[in-house]
């Protein structure tokens, strides 16, 4: 580990940065990944969502435990480069052929798209006429930058717009520590502003963060849920914390962090479905690293892939492991 973790932002800032892998080569011309998954929408209905994480400028904040700057660039892209990967990005899927039309959008940008160094505000008209045609339009934002450019946006898309927001944790002390720059306060004042004008909030959770361990970490994820829909989020995605960046593998070395046991984010999936206060996801990528058993977890992957494809709490699997 390279010195103790900081306790000043500006020393966080180059700490995490001093611990990072190199970036990987990424084409601005292309977005980084593309691909159609199935959703449970507002209405109850399983639709095909088009998922592209485009291309750009790495976000200025440095959260402890981000990876997604991995994919991007130092540079804002060229006005035109963004419209070009949305294209490209549809006609792959619309050639694979193997999901129905997706009818809803989520451009995904690393970073926040209201961001002007990392999305240039010149595009916004062609991105709108790119993605008009579907239900839903959703991008992602720092809290920090949730404002009339939204609004702008929403009006040149024409179809209900979503915007998903990092609370990470409602735990006001380790929130501080991620370094993500923003207190509750904050995040309350944003999602408000959302509300007021008719933009629909989605918000990313995060299951065991750094500093907590495996309880603390389930008790903060329920709180976090109870935050998010007080805030009037209408979908919360539930995702456990990896590994990858550097800074999760210094802080681990410490006795910092240590990944959640899958049993921890099934907790956290069945409290928050079961409060039937909006969807909550389970994040099921690279589920497998947070089981310790073989023989039940092909079982409880697909448990959590129900219960986010119909919001009901599903009868959980007995095992001589106990659910590690």
């Amino acid at each position: 580990m390279t010195g103790a973790f900081p306790t000043s932002q500006r020393d966080r800032d180059q700490w995490i940065l001093a611990q990072r892998p190199p970036r990987n080569a990424v084409d601005v011309s292309r977005p980084y990944a593309f691909l159609a998954e199935e959703e449970r929408a507002e209405s109850g209905e399983v639709v095909s969502v088009a998922t592209i994480f485009l291309t750009n400028r790495e976000c200025p904040w440095r959260c402890l435990m981000c990876d997604l700057w991995k994919n991007t660039v130092t540079e804002t892209v060229p006005v035109g480069a963004i419209p070009a990967q949305i294209d490209y990005a549809l006609e792959q899927i619309t050639a694979r052929g193997d999901t129905p039309p997706p009818k809803q959008i989520k451009l995904y940008n690393s970073g926040s798209f209201f961001d002007p160094r990392a999305i240039p505000p010149a595009d916004y008209p062609a991105i709108a006429g790119r993605v008009r045609g579907f239900e839903r339009v959703i991008v992602e934002c720092h809290p920090a930058l949730v404002g009339e450019s939204a609004v702008r946006f929403r009006n040149l898309v024409g179809t209900k717009l979503e915007v998903a927001m990092g609370l990470e944790t409602a735990h006001p002390d380790v929130l501080a520590k991620l370094n993500k720059r923003m207190t509750l306060e904050q995040f309350s004042h944003a999602a408000a502003f959302l509300k007021a004008n008719d933009i629909a909030l989605r918000v990313f959770i995060l299951v065991k963060p750094p500093f907590l361990d495996e309880a603390e970490s389930l008790h903060w994820a329920r709180r976090s849920l109870d935050f998010a829909f007080d805030c009037g989020a209408t979908i919360a995605s539930l995702i456990p914390v990896r590994g990858g960046n550097g800074a999760l593998e210094a802080l681990a070395a410490s006795g910092g962090f240590s990944p959640p046991k899958l049993a921890t984010l099934e907790a956290a999936a069945e409290y928050g479905v079961g409060l039937r206060r909006g969807r909550v996801l389970a994040d099921l990528w690279d589920l497998k690293k947070f089981s310790d058993c073989a023989a039940c977890f092909p079982v409880r992957a697909a448990r959590l892939q129900e219960m986010n494809l119909r919001q009901v709490v599903a009868e959980r699997m007995a095992c001589p492991c106990g659910g590690v």
